[in-house]
């Protein structure tokens, strides 16, 4: 198996730094180097630029908008993105129902739905979570009762992501509860301004509001917004997960956060020394770039076999865990290096230049905190880890 990147990947990715440097705003790159949250038209505005170039929709064919790449071009992408500090796309739309609709949807709704997503017409959230259903999607309970040519839905979802900004939602509802769990989910797309929906703010730990409530109280929608077959969701939804923690893994992201936490070692001073030099962080250090290379090494392997088909459906789970584990750990030893300075603290009067706050620190434990998250939604990491071994050892 060659792991190489051949003369025209070289190519690719330089075509990839180009763009990225002639077409990413700086005030937006500012944003994220300094873990500054951005604002709805700072995404708009990055997903205006890759789609001028039909680069937006990475996993879409031409015929749809697309650009066709293969994974090992996409990859390419994603790790170039990152570690140029351009925003994390929103991945309802184009990584997530995008594909589900090429596969799944009919003519109708992808003629209608995917030219939108790509333009921007459109801002979609994902309504899957639940109060007493998350890590156990099966166990949803939010219910969609078919009333002629409509469903009437009635339930509630829950960290329902930038769903401040959406305003369509596609959900896993209930239509039978007569069956096994799993076999009785639907798949089903809602336009939020639709009567009898109500989206409600979480406040999270760090204070940021990223994620939403949503109640649905006799929710009409037509039955055409079903995707796929009814109570054909678990396979749909199967399908979309597979999308969501692939992207989880971000190995270029955890890159960039391992150049910013060397750099900020080699400055940051303990005991008249650089905390790069004290045997015991470098060692953690290290520790934590030896993981990041195997994982890049392995998500190179998959790469390589999925161009010949011969990758496997747990690899998703495995990239997910330890891409997400890893990220934690850079967050926390960012927060080590920092020191005193990583923790929140209210505005006071101080004397001037009573603390100074290395510019590092701005988001650290913000970003800390958030990022808890990684190891819990797509899936936690424990039910992933069931996935692996199932898998693995069936039969």
């Amino acid at each position: 198996m060659d792991l190489q990147f051949t003369q025209e990947e070289d190519a690719f990715r330089a075509e990839v730094k180009a763009f990225i440097a002639d077409n990413l705003p700086d005030h937006i790159q500012r944003k994220v180097r300094s873990g500054t949250p951005l604002d709805k038209e700072d995404f708009e505005a990055w997903h205006a630029a890759l789609n001028s170039r039909n680069w937006l929709g990475a996993t879409w064919p031409k015929e749809h908008g697309g650009p066709g790449w293969n994974n090992t071009q996409r990859h390419i992408f994603a790790e170039e993105a990152a570690l140029a500090y351009a925003p994390r796309l929103v991945a309802f739309g184009v990584s997530m129902l995008g594909p589900v609709l090429l596969k799944f949807g009919t003519e109708a709704q992808k003629a209608e739905i995917l030219p939108r997503i790509l333009n921007g017409d459109d801002w979609w959230c994902q309504g899957y979570s639940e109060p007493g259903a998350g890590s156990d999607l099966a166990n949803l309970k939010t219910r969609a009762v078919r009333d002629g040519d409509d469903y009437i839905i009635n339930g509630q979802k829950t960290w329902t992501t930038l769903g401040q900004h959406a305003n369509k939602i596609f959900c896993l509802v209930r239509t039978d509860a007569d069956v096994k769990p799993q076999e009785g989910i639907s798949f089903i797309l809602v336009d939020i301004d639709t009567p009898g929906i109500e989206m409600r703010p979480i406040r999270l730990i760090e204070g940021g509001h990223e994620v939403n409530e949503v109640f649905f109280t006799d929710v009409r929608v037509p039955a055409s917004n079903l995707v796929g077959q009814e109570n054909e969701g678990w396979t749909i939804a199967k399908y979309l997960l597979t999308h969501e923690r692939t992207n989880i893994a971000g190995t270029g992201y955890a890159m960039r956060d391992l150049a910013a936490l060397k750099d900020l070692a080699a400055r940051t001073m303990r005991n008249g020394k650089p905390l790069s030099e004290d045997p015991l962080f470098a060692a953690e250090m290290a520790e934590a770039e030896i993981d990041l290379e195997a994982l890049r090494v392995t998500n190179l392997r998959v790469l390589a076999e999925s161009e010949t088909g011969a990758a496997t459906n747990y690899e998703s789970s495995m990239l997910k865990i330890k891409g997400t584990v890893i990220v934690q750990r850079l967050n926390g030893l960012t927060r080590q290096a920092l020191g005193a300075a990583a923790a929140p603290f209210p505005a006071v009067d101080l004397p001037a230049n009573a603390l100074t706050v290395p510019e590092d620190a701005a988001a650290a434990a913000a970003t800390y905190f958030n990022n808890r998250k990684l190891s819990i939604f797509g899936g936690s990491n424990e039910i992933q880890r069931n996935i692996i071994a199932k898998d693995l050892f069936r039969g």
